[in-house]
This record gives structure tokens, sequence and C-alpha cells, in this order.
């Protein structure tokens, strides 16, 4: 097991003679909520799509868990802003599909019934408790015309953490809800990172890792722990977008108040950074995070000497 959920290593991706991706390095750590935000053709849906294994990129390598990325595999999930959705099933039958194709066949359902039932009533078992963390116990009967966006929504979510991948990605997933819906979708998300600082402190792998694609800055802060910042803003743009922004964002919890003015100042600094063209600068003045985590690990322990 990686200390890792995601490995980026100079990863550049071009596009006949266009670059689009300028020797990208990240790492992320299990339980982390990352925000990526960048301009309009930056090349965020080509890095998720390398992440996803759908696109591999033209040089460098990508890791899940520890494990090199060669194509699609369970250790990525994704949640497209389209909900992924079959209209014939119901939301619990959605939610445990992916459960079926993966722990089932066919030769199972004609030649061992038994055992084929008794494994469909387990993955319907974990289908519920999934769509009642999302908050939608009540709906697991439900066709998807019966249901609003915000409730497809969360069923995709549930959709593709009952895989249990190292990663999910978000691709703009509340981009089509309207603002009470995606303030709901938001505060899951928060929830979700509250669990995860709890299988922390009880010394458990955190089991929820995102990597989210937004165009909404207050979303991106208010969200997730850490903002990347994607753009060809820089000194060397002419070799494509690069990691110009990353830094950690303030923790709210689900129940705090949401009050952007407590990151007015990031954001402020998010726009300068990545989506101003006239403010060209080094690649890496505004990537921190990692010395600001260590920074902030420093000062813990001196507290507790």
């Amino acid at each position: 097991m990686s200390e890792f959920a995601l490995e980026i290593k100079s990863l550049s991706h071009v596009f006949g003679s266009y670059r689009v991706l300028d020797n990208i390095n990240l790492q992320v750590l299990p339980g982390q909520i990352v925000a990526v935000v960048g301009p309009s053709g930056c090349g965020k849906s080509t890095l998720l799509k390398a992440i996803l294994g759908t696109h591999p990129p033209t040089q460098g390598e990508i890791l899940t868990d520890g494990m090199p990325v060669r194509g699609p595999n369970r250790n990525v999930g994704i949640v497209y802003q389209n909900y992924a959705l079959y209209d014939f099933m119901t939301a619990e039958k959605n939610v445990s599909f992916g459960l079926k194709l993966d722990e089932t066949s066919l030769p199972m359902r004609f030649l061992g019934p038994r055992k084929y039932f008794a494994k469909r009533r387990q993955h319907f078992e974990k289908s519920r408790a999934f769509l009642h963390q999302v908050g939608l116990s009540d709906a697991c009967g439900k066709y998807p015309n019966e249901m609003s966006g915000g409730m497809k929504q969360r069923v995709a979510v549930a959709q593709a953490f009952i895989m249990r991948p190292k990663i999910v990605l978000l691709d703009e997933p509340f981009g089509a809800l309207d603002e009470a819906m995606r303030e709901d979708l938001q505060i899951m998300l928060l929830r979700f990172y509250q669990e995860n600082l709890i299988a922390k402190r009880e010394g458990r792998r955190p089991e929820y890792t995102i990597l989210m694609v937004t165009h909404e800055l207050n979303e991106a802060i208010y969200v997730a722990d850490r903002v990347i910042g994607l753009s060809r803003f820089h000194t060397q743009g002419e070799n494509g977008a690069a990691i110009v922004y990353d830094r950690p964002c303030p923790v709210f919890r689900p129940d705090d108040p949401r009050d952007f003015s407590k990151f007015v100042e990031q954001r402020e600094e998010l726009r300068k950074a990545v989506f101003d063209e006239t403010f060209i600068k080094d690649r890496n003045d505004y990537v921190t995070f990692w010395r600001e985590l260590g920074n902030l690990a420093d000062s813990v322990a001196s507290i507790k000497k």
C-alpha cells in the first residue's frame, strides 16, 4: 500500500504540435479533497482523462496507490456533470450494478443461482447503505425520472464510491444544478471529509479521496482542503499548462456557517496567480502546499513539546 492515493510524475501531453500539459507533478494523500481550477482550455479535462486511463499521457507516469495506470481500472472512479444512470434501473440497482459486473457472472447466474442471489442480496445491502450515506434512504426504489437533478447526482456519487476506488474524480459534478442543490451536495462532500478525519484519528486509512474539477472558486475553497491551479500564464507557458498554484485551504465542517468572507484573500490570490493572463510568473511561486504542510507539522510538534 502506497503512502499516496495518487501520484503524477513528469506528465506531459501533446496533441500534434500543440503542447497541452507540461511536466505535471502531483502527490495526493489518502483522504484529501483536492479541487482543480484553471482557465477554459488549460487542460483540466485532459488531466482527468489521463488519470482515468482513457487518454494516456504523451510522457510521464500516473500511479494510484502505487499501481501504474495503464487504462480504466477499479482504482479510479469518476462522476460526470451529466448523471451516468440507467433509466430502467432503480437507484438501488444503479448503485449496485458495478458490484454485479465485478463479482458475478452469467455462468454463476444459471449454474449457481443460490450463490448468485445471495451475492446480489449483499450488493443491495451495500447499495442501500451508500444511499443512506448520501441522504437518499427513501429513494432506493425510485427510477431516475422520478428524481431531481441533485438526487440523481447523489446516486452517481454512491455509484462511484461503492466500488471502493483509491480516488474518485469529479468532473464539474454540480455545474448543472441550481444553487440550493449545489449547496446540499457541497455539504455532502464536507461530511465525507469529516469521515476521513475520524478514520485518521482512529488509525485507519481514509476511504474518500477526491479530485474535483470546478470553475467555481468559492466552491473549490469551501469544499476542498487543497486547491490546484492549472494555467499557461507562466514564464514557460509556450510549453503547455502547468501547476502554478498548489496551496491548502481552510477546512469547514458541514454545520459551519457558509462564510465566504473567510477566504476572500485566497480567492483573489487564485484569480491573480491562475487566471490573470497579464501576470506572468515562475510556475513554482505559488506551489507551496508541501512546504506549508511541513511548517504546520513542525508547529504542532513544538506545541506538544
